[in-house]
């Protein structure tokens, strides 16, 4: 089942977003493989993508300064 939610608008910034989203599980410290993690918890898969916008609204602030 395919999610349109989920989709890259730019495909050049696909692999950038693999590398943050394992970066921000590292920095959780959730154990992310490449291809399925549907094995995760709620909290796990919740916890990354937490970290993910913690990081971009930290990133967009540092850009106001």
């Amino acid at each position: 089942m395919s999610n349109r939610n989920n989709r890259v608008l730019v495909p050049q910034a696909k692999e950038g977003l693999n590398r943050f989203k394992m970066e921000s599980a590292t920095e959780v410290g959730v154990n992310l493989k490449q291809g399925y993690n549907g094995d995760l918890t709620s909290r796990e898969a919740g916890s990354v993508g937490g970290q993910m916008v913690k990081k971009m609204v930290q990133a967009y602030e540092q850009g106001l300064k």
